[in-house]
């Protein structure tokens, strides 16, 4: 049984749908699954007359946060981070930093790795995002397991480096359908590649 450690951080609430897509479709393919959302480092205050940062914050807040072991647990893990500024947010990339003593032991290498991401917009830094996160995971030592063009659904939603979701101005669009097929193919593929690599 392959070990998914699904690693998030969600401001208004995308990249927590998309986990949970994740999640299921993990389970779906006989996956045991960890699924820990990146611990806010804004504080409230700041984003408190913004509705959906506000609604996710107190959805996940009590969940369990992201920690180094749940990486050093795990054969895949599948990071996901909205886009900022082109590159993962500051509380992702935080998160990231305390990694230093599971890097310098070795406990991040040799592992599957994908990810996720979302911006407002169409061309907002998603695939520049994408590829942070994978800059990081070749210090760790990981495997790159990006979805590719490996079904024809990828032809769909166009996103060979991972899958990516528009928000729109206000936050306000759903996962369309390419989307969350998109993420059930990654998924089904990161488990796979996951469990031969710890084989």
């Amino acid at each position: 049984m392959t070990k998914l450690a699904i690693i998030y951080y969600s401001a208004t609430g995308h990249g927590t749908k998309m986990a949970e897509h994740v999640e299921k479709f993990a389970k779906a393919a006989g996956a045991e699954v960890r699924v820990r959302h990146v611990a806010e480092q804004v504080d409230p205050s700041v984003f408190k007359d913004n509705p959906a940062w506000s609604a996710n914050y107190e959805a996940t807040k009590d969940l369990p946060a992201a920690t180094g072991d749940d990486i050093v647990w795990a054969d895949a893990v599948i990071f996901g981070s909205p886009t900022r500024y082109s590159s993962v947010t500051g509380s992702f990339q935080q998160f990231i930093d305390t990694l230093g003593g599971l890097w310098a032991e070795g406990k991040l290498a040799n592992k599957a790795y994908a990810a996720f991401t979302s911006s407002q917009t169409a061309h907002g830094g998603q695939e520049t995002t994408l590829l942070n996160i994978y800059r990081m995971v070749m210090h760790f030592g990981g495997v790159i397991v990006s979805p590719g063009y490996t079904d024809g659904l990828k032809f769909v939603d166009g996103n060979p480096y991972g899958v990516s979701h528009v928000t729109g101005p206000e936050n306000q669009n759903e996962l369309e359908q390419a989307t969350i097929d998109a993420l059930e193919h990654m998924t089904k593929r990161i488990i796979e590649i996951g469990g031969k690599l710890a084989g």
